[in-house]
């Protein structure tokens, strides 16, 4: 009888551990990149998901907007609230096993800031990091930072450190391209910006980019064919320079969220590639645009700047080159550097001019500021003219003119041996003139073409040329 008693006492007590430990598990989760201070798209549907028991009712409720959702069998969720207009701070509740309250959550423009260290390079490594730090008090722009993490497999939650507001605390550790940007964004628009900072140093282009990237682009068919073998492991670690190391660990998290487009640094780990790096950019975009459900996603970019690198004094042009080429896809923009580099710091420190003039692309393309000039002169054609060739460029708005009203330097020409030389520029209204006394019959015609050019180039605005060549 008193074995019996103990039988069932330690049943009843093993009842209770488990319904007790259930309900101690029976929580309702997010992931990081939903959070208090967040910014969400407006004008966009607001797509929130999560996770909780399989079959558990989620409801979640914004202003009067409320919708509930059922958990599926793997414990997600997701919910799609009604898109709204910029403004807030509004409050968001989350019910299911348990509640979460969002708070102080702001509707506008959200942007991704990726790449390798010229993204990830802060306010505080940047150009007077003090005053710039002093005068960082702007409560509508937000920013959140995703740590290193490669991945073997799509993760769907990392950790973070949530949604910062910028102020003179928190803005020395933005990434200094990210936050001038939307500095400059949230100035001429007035409206709330976010800014997600996903970027390492260092690395190449490939860890970046998804699967469906790489099937979408038959010159990358050596990766695409050998998908099911990456990223590599060794040891338990993952080599976050393999393709899709930091896909899967720092970008596949947030694709459910809604947001307007990437602006994105990088290309100096994959210099010495030529114009197989365009094949990688088409690649990097139309993953993306496919994995965010945004065809005509916006993609700014940054073209490299001069830098003595080493090794071969073209390398760094035909990356130039290479990311030029990529301005033929739709929704692209381009801002070239130049001007303002250090040809001893692979770190340019001028990071208000690269997050503006990213922020004159995305104004003008993205935004529909009419009349603004947002690039430099870029190569459109030339003709020969006896001993002289004449250069046409698009964005050579108000014409053409010298940066330091020096004579224009880094050009060169060549005949038929395709031996270059030393050449004058003479600008003729929006073209140029290019002659050389070493070269009688010109044929093709090159501009700062070597990694340490820093050519004087510019439109009426002031903004550089970016360097090309006509003998491809």
């Amino acid at each position: 009888m008193k074995t019996s008693r103990l039988i069932a006492y330690g049943v009843l007590a093993t009842l209770i551990s488990i319904n007790l430990l259930s309900a101690l598990q029976a929580e309702t989760k997010i992931p990081s990149i939903l959070g208090s201070h967040m910014v969400l798209q407006r004008n966009a549907p607001i797509v929130l998901w999560g996770w909780d028991d399989s079959g558990q009712k989620v409801t979640v409720s914004l202003g009067k907007d409320s919708t509930t959702a059922t958990t599926d069998n793997q414990g997600q969720w997701m919910v799609e609230l009604k898109s709204l207009e910029a403004g807030g701070p509004h409050k968001i509740e989350i019910q299911g096993s348990s509640s979460i309250t969002l708070e102080d959550v702001l509707i506008g423009e959200v942007w991704l800031c990726s790449g390798q260290s010229n993204m990830e390079w802060t306010v505080r490594q940047s150009l007077n990091p003090e005053e710039e730090a002093s005068n960082g008090n702007h409560p509508k722009i937000r920013h959140i930072k995703f740590p290193h993490r490669p991945s073997a497999k799509p993760e769907n939650d990392i950790p973070s450190d949530g949604w910062k507001i910028a102020n003179p605390q928190t803005v020395p550790n933005f990434t200094a391209v990210g936050y001038f940007f939307g500095r400059k964004l949230q100035a001429e628009l007035n409206v709330p910006v976010g800014l997600i900072g996903s970027n390492w140093g260092g690395t190449r282009i490939e860890p970046w980019t998804p699967p469906v990237g790489f099937k979408s682009t038959p010159a990358l068919k050596n990766i695409s064919d050998n998908l099911d073998n990456l990223p590599a492991v060794n040891n338990g670690r993952v080599n976050h320079q393999t393709p899709l190391a930091l896909y899967n660990g720092m970008i596949h998290n947030f694709r459910y969220l809604k947001f307007r487009g990437a602006i994105w640094y990088q290309g100096e780990s994959n210099r010495g590639e030529g114009m197989l790096y365009h094949e990688k950019m088409k690649a990097l975009i139309r993953g993306w645009r496919n994995v965010f459900n945004n065809a005509d996603m916006p993609f700014y970019f940054v073209q490299l700047a001069p830098y003595r690198y080493g090794g071969s004094e073209v390398a760094l042009p035909e990356i130039w080159e290479a990311q030029s080429a990529t301005l033929s896809l739709p929704n692209t923009g381009m801002a070239v550097t130049t001007d303002i580099s250090n040809l001893n710091d692979i770190h340019p420190k001028i990071k208000q001019d690269v997050g503006k003039r990213l922020a004159l692309w995305a104004l003008a393309k993205t935004y529909g500021q009419e009349d603004l000039v947002y690039s430099g002169p870029l190569y459109k054609n030339h003709k020969v003219n006896g001993a002289t060739i004449e250069i046409s460029f698009d964005h050579a708005n108000g014409g053409l003119a010298s940066s330091d009203d020096k004579p224009l330097t880094h050009f060169q020409v060549a005949g038929q041996d395709g031996e270059f030389k030393p050449a004058v520029a003479t600008i003729k209204g929006d073209k140029l003139i290019v002659a050389s006394d070493g070269v009688a019959n010109p044929v093709h015609v090159r501009f700062g073409w070597h990694q340490l050019a820093e050519p004087n180039l510019v439109n009426a605005s002031g903004l550089p040329a970016s360097p090309f060549r006509t003998d491809k």
